[in-house]
């Protein structure tokens, strides 16, 4: 087993928990939906909540990624793999706050969405940050910084969660969201 194997065995085993955290808030919500619909009974997804577990679901699939290409970079070190299970823990944090543990306690989950957000994108902006230290610290790492489109991307990507963290109203929430998760997809096709 190499060290990258043993590293990503912890790293992906808690990112996939957050995975499940945010599937499982989903369905908890659905399940909430569901049964308002039955006893007629007003409660509503809405579309900031859901627009937000996309983009959290897509970042951490980056931040997969990005381990990928830091394979090269990683050893087997008590800090190392402090550093790694820390990273992932506010991950798992992040994730876990997106869906509130009892929807039935909200008439509408976008109220849900404005009391977290900040939170929420707060975490994933101080995981970024991580990352950018750790691949500027790596000279092998920092060559993949050093095209302008790397830059370019992530200056858009802090400038739309900082506007997603502060924005009041939903309609320009879910602009938001949607340009947060159309510039995944847009990195994800090239």
């Amino acid at each position: 087993m190499s060290d990258f194997e043993f590293i990503f065995a912890l790293y992906s085993l808690l990112l996939g928990l957050s995975m499940v955290e945010l599937l499982g808030g989903l369905g908890r919500a659905l399940e909430v939906r569901f049964a308002a619909e039955a006893e007629r009974e007003a409660f509503a997804i809405g579309w900031l909540t859901p627009l937000l577990a996309i983009f959290v679901m897509l970042d951490l699939l980056s931040f997969w990624s990005a381990a990928w290409t830091a394979r090269g970079s990683l050893t087997v070190s008590n800090t190392v793999l402090m550093a790694v299970a820390a990273f992932a823990a506010v991950y798992f944090l992040a994730a876990r706050l997106v869906f509130p543990s009892h929807p039935e306690g909200f008439a509408n989950l976008d109220v849900h969405y404005f009391r977290v957000r900040r939170i929420i994108l707060g975490l994933l902006l101080v995981l970024l940050c991580a990352q950018l230290g750790f691949y500027l610290s790596q000279p092998g790492l920092a060559a993949t910084l050093s095209r302008p489109i790397a830059w370019a991307m992530t200056i858009v990507l802090v400038a739309l969660m900082v506007a997603a963290m502060w924005v009041k109203d939903r309609r320009w929430s879910i602009a938001i969201l949607a340009a947060l998760i159309a510039r995944y997809v847009v990195i994800y096709l090239l």
